[in-house]
């Protein structure tokens, strides 16, 4: 088939009819749900600029010959690396980078996965047969994917085979001569329900023994399987319009908690069964964090671009830009892109080939800027908040603007140094909507907690920095050239 439309993304969804619930009712149709049509609108924008774009989007397939979608590229050259991050920051384009699980995300850890295969071996041979197939189906069809990573936050204490409830974890029931059974709860499914199949991989979040063996699972299966049902949160797409929600009413992806009731899973889609050790090494040992990470950051580079063309326009659309203070920000803002750059074209340019022939970016660099970004990214869009002042809180909508007693006193009452009432409201919802709304806060709450815990991020970052002995050596022996050069002196006198 190979890269597929939006018009075939969206016949996709509603011919699975997949089992997601949503503000405590069934949905019977995504792509008409007024909760849940705006992403999907968005996602199926990303497969028809594969089309619009193909000398950047797609790329010949090793395999059938057909147009495949670049982003499952597993590069050979540092100039693949650089085509792959070029199609991932055209998709993020289209939303500022506010789409953190556009299709790219997991389409890096699928192509990891698939051929860096041999950890699966250790299982089985078939494991690592499994990853390289299921790699080039997805590829070949363009499969879209949500991911569940966590367990559910029971008892943070105690790993999954103390808890009082064991079972409510996702867990290994049964094995049969076909696949297995399993049974639980995971969290936190991004845009689970609205693509076509879900990824189960390890819980990296605490590193399982082998009394956890009956939680270390990897599989994928399709999202309308048996016994799988996606319980989203509430939608925080209202159903405005683009003027008073410009961002949530296209891009807010959802998130859902995942019930398994005892789905079955063919042996063919199983990657890891009851193997702790495994699971723990997994997104290392097959570089899927560095080519996840990669795609981050490319896309987080997008992000904080977009973040900064608002907080210039603002600054602009009312006449700041020349106070000291508003410069200062501005600069944070510039600083945080630069460095993000910078990280990125070392972790490009030092990238090396994998013993899997992959040429796999330097994850030092790539790591330094995921544990940076969740923690500059508040101070950001309170910077944002800072710029806009009251002008956040006076954001009439369009409905304001329509009516044909107020419209004409807002909008010359809230114009700008060089914009109209409705532009300057129209660019200050934007602002709103990146940071103060329901879509906004999550943002923020989503890129904290990304990769995981910050501080546990952190303290991984600190005990695994390459350099550390390094630097206390050359600490030690300047000490010494220096307590043997004062003994000397003093041997002088």
């Amino acid at each position: 088939m190979g890269a597929k439309t939006g018009a075939q993304y969206i016949e996709r969804l509603k011919k699975a009819g997949n089992n997601i619930y949503l503000h405590g009712e069934r949905v019977e149709d995504v792509t008409t749900h007024p909760g849940l049509q705006g992403v999907i609108k968005s996602m199926a924008n990303l497969y028809d600029l594969q089309f619009q774009k193909p000398e950047k989007m797609l790329y010949t397939s090793p395999t059938t010959g057909e147009k495949v979608g670049t982003t499952f590229l597993q590069p050979k050259t540092i100039e693949d690396i650089i085509v792959r991050r070029e199609a991932i920051q055209e998709w993020a384009l289209t939303s500022g980078g506010m789409m953190g699980r556009s299709p790219d995300y997991l389409n890096a850890e699928v192509m990891a996965m698939g051929v860096s295969n041999e950890l699966f071996a250790e299982a089985d041979p078939m494991f690592a047969e499994n990853a390289r197939k299921y790699y080039e189906y997805a590829r070949e069809n363009d499969i879209s994917l949500t991911h569940t990573l966590i367990h559910p936050q029971v008892n943070r204490a105690k790993a999954q085979h103390e808890q009082k409830d064991a079972n409510v974890a996702l867990h290994l029931v049964e094995k049969t001569k076909d696949g297995i059974i399993v049974d639980g709860i995971r969290l936190l499914a991004t845009q689970g329900g609205i693509t076509d199949e879900i990824l189960v991989f390890p819980s990296t979040v605490k590193k399982a023994g082998e009394l956890d063996d009956p939680y270390s699972l990897a599989f994928a299966i399709p999202n309308n399987t048996k016994g799988l049902k996606f319980i989203s949160r509430e939608s925080f797409d209202y159903n405005k319009n683009d003027y008073d929600h410009p961002l949530g009413s296209r891009f807010e992806e959802g998130d859902a908690i995942v019930s398994f009731e005892n789905v079955f899973v063919p042996w063919e889609r199983v990657f890891v069964c009851g193997n702790s050790s495994i699971c723990n090494r997994t997104f290392r040992e097959t570089n899927a964090v560095v080519h996840m990470s990669h795609q981050v950051v490319s896309k987080n580079i997008i992000k904080t671009e977009f973040v900064l063309g608002v907080a210039l326009s603002m600054m602009d659309a009312i006449g700041i830009d020349g106070f000291q203070h508003v410069k200062d920000k501005g600069t944070e803002i510039m600083l945080t892109l630069e460095g993000l750059k910078s990280h990125l074209y070392r972790a490009e340019h030092n990238a090396k080939l994998d013993k899997w022939g992959t040429m796999t970016p330097d994850f030092e660099a790539l790591d330094a800027a995921r544990t940076w970004f969740p923690r500059i990214y508040p101070k950001l869009t309170e910077i944002i908040r800072i710029l806009g002042a009251s002008g956040l809180m006076g954001i009439p909508t369009q409905a304001d603007f329509d009516h044909p007693e107020i419209g004409q006193i807002i909008h010359r009452g809230l114009q700008g140094k060089n914009l109209e009432g409705y532009e300057r409201v129209q660019l200050f919802r934007l602002a709103w909507d990146m940071t103060m709304s329901a879509f906004g806060s999550r943002q923020s709450h989503y890129e904290y907690y990304f990769f995981g815990d910050p501080i546990r991020m952190g303290m991984s970052y600190f005990d695994n920095y390459q350099a550390k002995e390094c630097l206390k050596n050359r600490v030690t022996d300047f000490l010494g050239k220096t307590a043997s050069s004062a003994t000397n002196n003093f041997i002088k006198i």
